[in-house]
């Protein structure tokens, strides 16, 4: 196996109003997460996040614990959430182990144990994306699917954004230290997400787009409301946003996407919204 990484520093939003194109797509955007028997992952110092993937073949894949964390496992000191966007697979935590299927959900706590990524079908593999914040106290792992979740139906298809949001590793359906995540799912003929845009100074986030065509490309909304950017993105990428950034998204068919978040505080409703005739 392979573990890759990179370190991506915080920016202060005077200075990214001046980056182009190339400098945005080098600091925020995540193109290669799912690499045959490798792990790859980001560490950002935005709420010392960690955004991840893992697509195990031939070998079962380890999460080692990084050089910048200068811990003896991955989870010495972190909360990891998982999502499986491939074929079935397992992740087994210290002597425990979890069957994911296709867009089931894993929390595993803190604690000095490995964490080891497989594929049931090699001709089919998993797909394991996570998220990973920095832990105060340990919690049990849980899986959760979307039979779990806290869903909440938004949007319509006369405004081009009729979607489920499910809130799967989230407060409302099992304790962590602070990563929240879930997963939207866009009804066919919907592309827009998230509008009214929003910041929440409180927490960062992270996006992963996928279900998406080869052929087809989303447009990622990022930066302060009234100077905006984008970030043209393909399905299976990752994009981070710093908490004084919006992040909303339209593309050119449906899609699904994960977001992560870590900081401050819990609250899902916690958020700042801006009209959007306001948006610059």
């Amino acid at each position: 196996m392979k573990t890759n990484y990179e370190i991506r520093y915080a920016a202060h939003p005077e200075d990214v109003k001046h980056y182009d194109t190339q400098r945005l797509r080098r600091d925020f955007l995540i193109e290669k997460l799912f690499e045959k028997d490798e792990v790859n992952m980001v560490y950002s110092m935005y709420d010392r996040i960690v955004v991840g993937g893992a697509m195990p073949i031939k070998e079962t894949l380890t999460l080692e614990a990084i050089d910048p964390l200068k811990a003896p496992c991955f989870t010495h000191r972190r909360e990891v959430g998982v999502y499986n966007v491939g074929g079935a697979g397992t992740v087994k935590v210290g002597d425990e182990v979890f069957d994911l299927d296709y867009k089931e959900a894993l929390y595993i706590g803190s604690g000095d144990r490995e964490v080891q990524f497989c594929s049931k079908d090699a001709a089919n593999p998993a797909k394991f994306y996570f998220n990973s914040a920095t832990a105060h106290t340990s919690y049990p792992c849980k899986k959760v699917n979307k039979q779990n979740a806290v869903v909440a139906h938004m949007g319509s298809l006369e405004m081009s954004n009729e979607r489920d949001i499910n809130k799967m590793l989230v407060n409302q359906v099992l304790p962590t230290c602070q990563l929240q995540m879930g997963m939207t799912e866009l009804a066919p003929g919907s592309v827009w997400n998230t509008m009214p845009a929003h910041v929440h100074s409180r927490r960062m986030e992270a996006y992963f787009y996928f279900e998406l065509p080869d052929d087809q490309a989303v447009c990622h909304l990022m930066g302060e409301p009234e100077e905006t950017r984008h970030i043209w993105m393909r399905g299976e990428q990752a994009v981070l946003s710093p908490e004084w950034s919006i992040h909303s998204a339209a593309a050119t068919h449906n899609y699904t996407f994960i977001w992560g978040m870590g900081g401050e505080n819990l609250d899902y409703g916690d958020q700042d919204f801006f009209q959007i005739t306001d948006l610059k």
